[in-house]
């Protein structure tokens, strides 16, 4: 240990700083968490602070370069009620949503002036933001630096655009995350991962890692308990395929944890599983689909039955299935137009800055808690339950706010083996992923191969639609059954045909475990369904739009699948596609950037449109609670989690409206098993369908009961208003009988028992250098259905972030497999979209009030994902005359196409 002097936000400090120690090991050691890590390699930015006036990434600073230096971190620049001018422009541009790399972006854009602004793209280069789509902050930090200023929200209620109620906090680095704040002698957890895509492990030796000083703990399969289930979170257990152990003594995919080592800190526990020997007979791997449900293929789950939800354990087949309705054979024959071809999608990275983490204690009361980055805290306290054989009024599990999930943190990754260690030793335990991990021992969205067949008609019209769809699941079937029914669903059911068949098979491979990513698998399928309606567009001469209109489903139409009735809980309590094809048609045609010069630039359009539901099947669940106290502030329990979706912005937006009151009287009690009576989670998009439906409810009963006890008036913010004097809340209560410890209390609860669909168009122009592969977007359009926008700016971030993870996988990013092996699990080498590579979208909304949601409104995080790949595919393939068949639409890929003709 060496002392280094520095100055921190103008304070002088002396801290000890050990042989090759990063800064950002040092100040968050110090107490400045809001220096985050987001990958530890100098690649995301999240970490960034000024070290002497200019921006560095304190990941790759050493501690010792930082002796006699002036840092001054995110906080140092401003407090909630004296913002600098950067984090000002932030909160009145809604320049964030998780939040979770805001304080580097805004230390970064601290150190520019107003020379800078063109210049933004290159000078971002090494700050990425995975939820926005980053038009909010180059506004935000262009209007910080130029003379033009938002003016400051003073909305408050639906269909406004309120400001965050964390945003201050976040701006300024004190809105706590998971690892923010750590109990005191909190000890720390690493794994060791398997080295074999399929090993028995024959012995295991931890004695030299057990005596390894400051080590507390060594967990292997021997300390396993011997429940079977899924890390995959869903309200019914039963969505899932059991298939997975806390320890396996089998491992089935590179990474795969072996051991938890539990130490004084993390650099010690990483140490020590280094000395642990395993001996593996290594076992036959598969990692092709295709190969893996043939006979005699390795099998991963032998012995797994449909008890445990697993259909064909002997052909690596979790799910199969084929539904059909109509005579499909006979449409094919009759039909003058027929289309088909094979699409295949990519695994993407959710590749959230905030990586998959827990910590675990014993509180006063004996009960075992748990902090999470998680979607779905009381989904996650049900499944420790049950694996460690405990009651639910003894385990506690809540979440800080997350930085960022997009369906990643809709699992349990790390919460089962934090809950082991704590209950061996009775002590706090940190487990906190690296991102090295996050690419090898979590999850990714599943790739998929389509194979698509459509008849149609002269006229254009659909008679018949013919899906084959094959699901790499993994070495694990967590959300393999219901992604793939998912992504069966609403890109089939959107259109009319006389016939329709879907035949589809999510298989085990020896590769990396699939899971929930935004779009729930409707963007994999919509892709290959939308670039066959394209090819069909273009064989016809139909315009691709006509096409749409003459095929997709009216309001009033079945919305059939391959079966012959519709899902009985599925109806339109709005419908607003034909606006959104209006919309986006027209606004395609009007602007857009200016198409770069020469022969060998060709330019293409291109557009596809989706249908979601607004939340899951078969039910999803809030119960919550709205109190009030004497002084007028009302305090509502709610489960769900906020990890950028701006849940907690809606939710307060509905209270306020119902309650007639500000936001500022609003506390939200979130996200915690300890909050509310119970919530399925933040997932399928059921923030404002769910969980605000329940709030609504709640409020609602809490005013009818207000305005009882005093009739004849008008909620207001201080009372009730009669017809010469304010009744306060204070005198209110007095009358009240249901008054328990100063507050009055109603409940409300929303079950999930109907679903209504919305709709999103996408549509692109691109330009494509024939020489090098090269896309440039030009023009970016989408028109979405969300019903009533309960908050517009926020709800255009939701689709701005989402159609920039199409613009990922439509032409950047792939995790690359060798064998089993992730070849590039970093950031340098996996392509997250920085600033540069995202261009302007013009969002539109249609003009919809719904029948289910409150105020009218509906869902919109996943939905804008989904039409986002087909929309460039069909782009590119009109400007280079080549349909293109794999994502990502790669350079590479491009080239080739045109090279062959």
């Amino acid at each position: 240990m060496s002392e280094i002097s520095l100055n921190i936000n103008g304070v002088p400090r002396s801290l000890p700083a050990r042989p090759g120690q990063c800064l950002r090991t040092l100040l968050r050691e110090s107490g400045h968490s809001d220096v985050k890590k987001g990958c530890d390699s100098g690649d995301c930015g999240a970490c960034s602070v000024l070290v002497d006036g200019h921006p560095v990434h304190t990941c790759l600073f050493p501690a010792m370069r930082a002796e006699g230096v002036d840092v001054v971190t995110v906080s140092g620049l401003g407090e909630p009620d004296a913002l600098h001018r950067v984090q000002q422009s932030f909160v009145d541009n809604f320049g964030f949503q998780c939040g979770f790399c805001t304080a580097g972006m805004i230390v970064t854009a601290a150190a520019l002036d107003a020379g800078d602004v063109d210049d933004l793209p290159r000078k971002l280069k090494g700050n990425l933001c995975r939820c926005t789509g980053y038009r909010s902050v180059r506004e935000s930090i262009e209007k910080a630096l130029g003379p033009q200023h938002a003016a400051p929200c003073t909305g408050r209620g639906v269909g406004e655009s309120v400001v965050p109620p964390a945003a201050q906090r976040i701006v300024t680095g004190r809105e706590p995350y998971t690892f923010d704040d750590l109990p005191a002698g909190t000890l720390h957890l690493a794994v060791v991962g398997s080295p074999h895509p399929h090993a028995r492990i024959r012995s295991i030796d931890t004695s030299a890692a057990e005596a390894y000083p400051g080590v507390h703990l060594v967990l292997t399969h021997h300390d396993a308990p011997g429940v079977v289930y899924s890390s995959a979170r869903h309200e019914h257990p039963t969505d899932d395929p059991d298939d997975t152990v806390l320890l396996d003594a089998t491992v089935r995919f590179v990474g795969q944890r072996v051991a938890a080592v539990v130490a004084e800190d993390a650099m010690t526990a990483h140490r020590a599983g280094e000395l642990i020997t395993v001996e593996y007979e290594t076992l036959p791997h598969v990692v092709d689909p295709h190969k893996a449900r043939l006979e005699g293929a390795p099998l991963l789950h032998e012995g797994r039955t449909p008890h445990d939800r697993v259909d064909h354990a002997g052909r690596n087949v979790v799910l199969s299935f084929e539904d059909e309705h109509g005579d499909l054979d006979e449409a094919f024959a009759a039909a003058p137009h027929v289309v088909e071809g094979t699409w295949r999608s990519q695994r993407q990275s959710h590749a959230q800055l905030e990586t998959h983490g827990s910590i675990g204690w014993i509180d006063d009361t004996g009960r075992l808690v748990i902090r999470s980055s998680t979607q779905v805290p009381f989904l996650t306290r049900d499944a420790l339950c049950r694996i460690f054989e405990l009651p639910p009024e003894k385990v506690r599990v809540f979440a800080a706010r997350v930085g960022g999930g997009f369906g990643g943190k809709q699992e349990m990754f790390t919460e089962d083996l934090v809950a082991a260690a704590v209950l061996r030793l009775g002590r706090p335990v940190a487990y906190e992923m690296s991102r090295y991990e996050e690419f090898l021992r979590t999850s990714h969205r599943h790739p998929f191969e389509v194979t698509v067949r459509l008849a149609a008609h002269a006229d254009g019209s659909l008679a018949a639609i013919d899906l084959d769809v094959l699901s790499d699941t993994g070495a694990y079937g967590n959300h393999a059954r219901g992604v793939l029914f998912h992504s069966c669903a609403e890109s089939v059911s959107l259109y009319r045909a006389d016939a329709k068949r879907i035949r589809g098979e999510a298989v085990y491979t020896n590769n990396p475990p699939s899971g929930a990513f935004r779009g729930y698998g409707l963007g994999q399928v919509i892709t290959a369904v939308e670039s066959a309606l394209d090819e069909l567009a273009d064989r016809l001469h139909i315009d691709p739009f006509e096409l749409r209109r003459i095929n997709a489903v009216r309001q009033g139409d079945p919305l059939l699948t391959g079966r012959p009735l519709p899902d009985p809980d599925l109806i339109y309590g709005s419908y607003g596609l034909d606006q959104c094809l209006d919309l986006a048609q027209h606004a395609l045609a009007d602007g857009g950037d200016r198409v770069p010069e020469g022969l060998h630039w060709r330019v293409g359009e291109g557009m596809a449109a989706a249908m979601i539901a607004t939340m899951a099947p078969f039910g999803h669940i809030a119960q919550v609670s709205v109190s009030v106290d004497t002084e007028g502030t009302y305090r509502a329990g709610v489960g769900t989690a906020e990890f950028g979706n701006g849940s907690h912005t809606t939710h307060t937006q509905i209270l306020a409206q119902a309650l007639n009151t500000d936001p500022s009287r609003i506390v939200l009690d979130a996200s915690d098993t300890d909050s509310a009576t119970y919530d399925t989670g933040a997932f399928a998009s059921a923030g404002i369908t769910v969980a605000g439906k329940a709030l609504h409810a709640a409020a609602m009963s809490l005013r009818a009961e207000l305005l009882s006890l005093a009739p004849g008036g008008e909620l207001v913010r201080d009372g009730v208003l009669l017809e010469d004097r304010i009744v306060d809340f204070a005198a209110l209560l007095e009358r009240s009988e249901r008054v328990e410890d100063g507050v009055l209390t109603a409940t409300g609860e929303e079950r999930g028992e109907q679903r209504s669909v919305a709709f999103n168009v996408h549509a692109v122009r691109v330009a494509v250098d024939t020489t090098t592969g090269e896309v440039r977007i030009v023009r970016s359009v989408h028109a979405a259905d969300a019903g009533t926008v309960i908050n517009p700016e926020q709800c255009r971030g939701q689709i701005e972030g989402g159609v920039a993870q199409g613009y990922g996988a439509a032409l950047l990013e792939e995790i690359l497999l060798e064998d089993g092996h992730v070849t590039n699990p970093a950031f340098r080498e996996y392509r997250v979209p920085q600033l540069a590579d995202i261009p302007m979208t013009e969002v539109m909304f249609a003009d919809t009030s719904d029948d289910l949601g409150p105020y009218g409104a509906k869902s919109m995080s996943e939905s804008p994902f989904n039409p986002v790949v087909a929309a460039v595919g069909n782009a590119i393939s009109r400007a280079i005359g080549r349909r293109l068949y794999e994502a990502p639409f790669s350079r590479d890929r491009i080239w080739r196409a045109i090279a062959q003709g």
